[in-house]
């Protein structure tokens, strides 16, 4: 179990401790998951409702592929838990946000003073995510996005 540094959830942290995926899609009731770089967070989707908890897994900070399983499970509707664990850099904190992690647990603990100051570095995107921020392109013309 990887216990978060961040979390921005109004339930507490789950606790339970998360399988690879590979036993995971073999049948199981575990309600918590670990997907690693490489592997298809869509594996998922038949078993959302049955999860409480997804870990990411970041093994470098220049591996994007977790921002990708992040938004395909979002979009799917996934409500439960999603934390990027690993090599996760307060550089990337905002977009990690923007594709529906709520709960970080880095390699190296994140100061908060950083953290803070990252969360509000971009007031305004262009891109449509899953955390439910209109675009700025909708809101200058006045559409959903």
């Amino acid at each position: 179990m990887t216990t978060p540094q961040i979390l921005y959830r109004d339930e507490p942290a789950v606790t339970d401790t998360a399988i690879p995926l590979a036993e995971f899609t073999t049948g199981t009731n575990s309600a918590a998951v670990r997907i690693e770089p490489g592997e298809d967070a869509r594996a998922l989707l038949p078993q959302l409702d049955q999860l409480r908890l997804v870990e990411v897994n970041f093994p470098s900070f220049g591996d994007g592929r977790g921002f990708s399983s992040a938004q395909i499970l979002r979009e799917a509707g996934y409500k439960g838990e999603l934390r990027a664990v690993g090599d996760v850099l307060v550089d990337q904190f905002v977009f990690l946000r923007r594709c529906g992690f709520d709960s970080f647990a880095p390699r190296k603990p994140l100061n908060p003073d950083d953290v803070k100051a990252a969360e509000g570095f971009f007031p305004e995107f262009y891109q449509k995510t899953s955390d439910g921020v209109a675009a700025i392109w909708a809101k200058r013309h006045q559409v959903a996005s």
